[in-house]
């Protein structure tokens, strides 16, 4: 398994659902002032996904016109010869079209990073080493899916909770997540508890939410790691209408001495470019974080996130 990037995963975090393609609109009730001058949108997948049909100058665009300044494009690598992203596009494409954008927009207010979001399995943890080892990233996601053997695979994922504790239907996502951590592969856990997708409606966000405590090692596993946990708005366009995590899950994990954390709004289509992206900020004011961590390259950076009333203005990129 090379993972140098297909029957694959309908069930991709962002994506549009199964069956359906990526929309350019989202409903008419969200401000998009309100997800506008934000220091960064850190996962945005381009054409260079197969779930993703945006050209990079999109986004690029997109950006400028929101005030956001600095942006990570994070297509999607699998290790699995049956999942979507498998040899989709090779390395040397993805990173001439990054770099190729990053310099065509440098003199017009917008950053373009480099980064990938790396599909994540115990059984493939020595390949994607391998690609690690062979390729540089500016920043590199870590994301558990529904790898084809996955219980929550959308045809059999109905029968096989049946009879199932919440613990014995949860365990095998979180094992996954916490063993992400502790690779020391990632600069951060890509949405947390996007299982909470896979598992509706059979097991809805607002039951998962009565068990709280099923994430708890996962999110210690962070903790101790010291990567970062993705705040991913993507989560509050399906139904359960949460972050991943949830915001009660975010003030947990700080709780827990948690602090490295960054956002993205897992866009795949023009009109979830930064999509509820302020929502996920001011999950991580109210849970009293002061900053992002980020790599850009060789460097980690903590990006000052805007405070209180200034998030979503002008002036909250000044302070």
């Amino acid at each position: 398994m090379t993972g140098d990037s297909a029957a694959g995963s309908p069930n991709r975090a962002g994506a549009a659902p199964a069956g359906a393609a990526p929309t350019d609109s989202m409903p008419g009730d969200v401000d998009p002032a309100a997800d506008s001058n934000l220091p960064l949108d850190a996962h945005l997948h381009t054409d260079q996904s197969p779930d993703s049909s945006v050209p990079i100058d999109v986004y690029a665009a997109l950006a400028v016109e929101r005030g956001i300044p600095e942006i990570c494009i994070t297509d999607h690598v699998d290790f699995d010869p049956r999942d979507p992203a498998y040899e989709y596009t090779r390395y040397a494409d993805r990173e001439r079209v990054v770099r190729g954008a990053a310099e065509r927009w440098a003199d017009r207010g917008v950053t373009i990073r480099f980064g990938a979001e790396l599909t994540y399995n115990r059984r493939w943890e020595d390949d994607v080493r391998a690609h690690l080892a062979r390729y540089r990233y500016d920043y590199l996601i870590g994301s558990v899916h529904d790898w084809p053997e996955s219980p929550y695979w959308p045809s059999r994922v109905r029968a096989w909770i049946q009879g199932r504790s919440l613990e014995e239907v949860l365990e095998p996502y979180y094992t996954e997540i916490i063993a992400a951590a502790r690779s020391g592969l990632f600069d951060t856990i890509g949405h947390l508890d996007v299982v909470k997708r896979y598992l509706h409606p059979s097991i809805t966000a607002a039951q998962l939410a009565t068990r709280q405590d099923l994430q708890e090692p996962a999110l210690r596993a962070i903790v101790e790691s010291g990567v970062a946990l993705e705040v991913n708005s993507s989560g509050l366009r399906y139904p359960g209408a949460e972050t991943y995590p949830s915001r009660s899950v975010v003030a947990r994990y700080r709780e827990l001495g948690g602090e490295r954390v960054v956002v993205g709004s897992d866009a795949h289509s023009r009109g979830s470019f930064a999509h509820r992206l302020g929502d996920a900020y001011r999950h991580l004011i109210d849970a009293g974080f002061g900053d992002l961590t980020f790599r850009r390259g060789p460097e980690r950076v903590r990006i000052e996130v805007p405070g209180g009333t200034r998030l979503g203005t002008a002036e909250g990129l000044r302070s």
